[in-house]
């Protein structure tokens, strides 16, 4: 990935002044483009006690993604996180959001977990993968939960994303499955599916490696799950609005002016 984008680096360096200015635009205008894909944050608004959405793409467009679909009884929340990051992953994620589309349109009745399994075969269908050497590793890591409005049950399933809960001062992580959506593994297994009975005053967080990944101006190192999982239940008492701004914060203090590696998506919420 690294060596990949030295080589884009330097052609971008060979455009002139003016095709460099036309480059960034097209990003912004395919940016526009990604984000009128993904979901309004104020539909999320009434269904929800309380929630965040700290998105903070490396380059202009993106290769994590936060989608939401809701009905008068169930509603879908996920973060996805695609290989890559800038305009590759970008068109993967919007690959996601649509198949993600098409399924929940369809039946939002589905379990989490068939719901996985059916995006992981859209995806390998759309970029030929069969698992023979030679094929596409492009692939989505993704988190994602549906919540029954009725009777409060969230369901979870995860492809290499977590999902982490904070009920009464208590952190408890539920973790995925290793696998991913796309590149057929060796022996194929369906997604599992967790069911939670949540209570009054649970918070949920879906998110992608980019915080935890990131490395540090003054250490050189990276920020780490275990330091990124503390921060996060540091943080459980305060209004979610807060918590992303605190969250922000830590993430621009441990990065200082050295590069954001990779893409970053935190999402939190309370029912």
């Amino acid at each position: 990935m690294s060596a990949e984008k030295q080589d884009n680096s330097d052609l971008l360096s060979l455009i002139p002044e003016q095709g460099a200015n036309d480059h960034t635009a097209s990003l912004r205008y395919a940016q526009m483009i990604q984000r009128a894909l993904m979901p309004n944050p104020s539909m999320l608004k009434g269904r929800l006690k309380d929630f965040f959405i700290l998105f903070l793409p490396r380059d202009i467009v993106s290769g994590d993604f936060y989608y939401a679909f809701r009905t008068k009884q169930k509603m879908c929340i996920a973060a996805g996180d695609c290989t890559g990051h800038g305009v590759p992953g970008a068109l993967m994620s919007i690959l996601g959001i649509s198949f993600l589309n098409e399924i929940m349109q369809c039946d939002i009745s589905l379990n989490a977990n068939r719901i996985l399994n059916l995006m992981r075969e859209k995806i390998m269908q759309a970029l030929h993968q069969t698992g023979n050497f030679g094929d596409t590793q492009d692939s989505i890591d993704i988190a994602l939960c549906i919540i029954d409005n009725t009777t409060g049950v969230l369901q979870y399933s995860g492809a290499n994303r977590p999902l982490i809960m904070i009920r009464n001062g208590e952190l408890t992580e539920y973790r995925p499955n290793k696998m991913t959506l796309g590149v057929a593994p060796v022996k194929e297994a369906s997604f599992t599916n967790t069911c939670i009975e949540t209570k009054a005053g649970d918070s949920f967080y879906l998110f992608s490696d980019g915080f935890s990944d990131q490395f540090g101006e003054i250490t050189d190192k990276k920020f780490k799950y275990k330091h990124f999982k503390r921060i996060i239940h540091s943080l459980e008492e305060l209004p979610m609005s807060q918590q992303k701004k605190n969250l922000e914060s830590a993430f621009n203090e441990w990065k200082g002016n050295v590069q954001q590696v990779d893409d970053v998506l935190v999402i939190g919420f309370q029912l």
